[in-house]
């Protein structure tokens, strides 16, 4: 496991901000931390790379217990950003890299190529303060990745940014797994995570309701079934479950929709051997947003809506 921690607590002022959080990250894999803002996301990673220490738990990052002496094999870039506004992107980049141990030359060299890999390598030489709002997060994130770290660590690291520069970091994040480098990501935008992650640690009120894989959590949910059938009547509406009521069609025929509980396989056999006459038939698995609405609940679902601006977070 490239993570490990154990029953993290943490207090401010009397206050309980994470309240004993469990969370395992796979080494090479992308992981995503989900929840509202306030939820305890940012708490849990500081404490993860040692910028604040838990009150009590137990932690272990790429195999130590202090993420100090491990500071040089992680990249971090945090929720609050930040960079010299008179620097110019490769200078930003090597300073960052200089602050993992990297010789200021190096850092310069490799992070006009991170430019040119990336597709900015026209702003090389341009100041912070005269890059719009994206390229300047896409310079602060290629700096995160200067000294190639062995686990990288973004937090809300889609905040901000456009549609196209959102979809230019999940290429971003795939590479980077592809490559054998561990992600672990916090957001509020749920999308995001059912794209990237294979696993997730659910946060609210500071609690972790759910870790574990994204098809597990979507299973918390049975799948929603929308069947049209040219008759109405007979042997196989033994099989829909009880209470499913027909809409009539105008012309004949109905449309039924129920939750699947068992397996679709003697489903489609009644239909079939009963004549049911089938005219569409379609089985959708709960998205990741009903899946946290499930598991966070509704107070959770409504700030995480509000924060999306209301559908974007599905």
């Amino acid at each position: 496991m490239a993570i490990e921690a154990r029953a993290l607590v943490k207090r401010f002022d009397g206050t309980l901000a994470v309240d004993g959080v469990d969370i395992s990250v796979p080494a090479g894999s992308i992981f995503g931390i989900l929840g509202p803002n306030g939820a305890g996301k940012t708490t849990t990673l500081r404490m993860l790379l040692g910028i604040i220490d838990p009150d009590s738990g137990t932690r272990r990052v790429l195999g130590s217990e202090n993420p100090h002496a491990i500071a040089h094999r992680i990249g971090y870039l945090p929720e609050e950003r930040g960079l010299y506004p008179a620097m110019k992107a490769v200078d930003a980049i090597a300073f960052v890299g200089a602050l993992r141990g990297m010789p200021r030359k190096q850092g310069r060299e490799r992070g006009r190529e991170l430019l040119e890999e990336h597709g900015f390598g026209y702003i090389a030489d341009r100041q912070i303060r005269q890059m719009s709002k994206g390229q300047a997060q896409t310079v602060q994130l290629l700096a995160t990745l200067v000294h190639s770290p062995d686990l990288v660590v973004l937090d809300e690291p889609f905040s901000g940014l456009d549609a196209i520069s959102q979809g230019r970091l999940e290429k971003m994040i795939r590479r980077l797994a592809e490559n054998g480098t561990t992600v672990i990501f916090s957001t509020h935008v749920l999308a995001h995570a059912e794209r990237l992650c294979e696993r997730i640690a659910i946060i609210a009120g500071g609690k972790v309701p759910f870790h574990g894989l994204v098809a597990t959590a979507r299973d918390r949910l049975p799948p929603q079934v929308h069947l049209e059938t040219r008759h109405i009547e007979g042997p196989w509406r033994d099989a829909l479950p009880p209470g499913t009521e027909p809409q009539l069609k105008r012309g004949g025929g109905a449309l039924f929709d129920f939750s699947l509980t068992g397996q679709v396989e003697p489903l489609l056999t009644a239909l079939i051997e009963g004549g049911a006459g089938i005219e569409t038939l379609s089985i959708e698995r709960a998205g990741l947003h009903d899946a946290f609405v499930a598991i966070a609940g509704e107070a959770a679902a409504r700030a995480l809506d509000e924060e999306t601006g209301g559908g974007a977070a599905r």
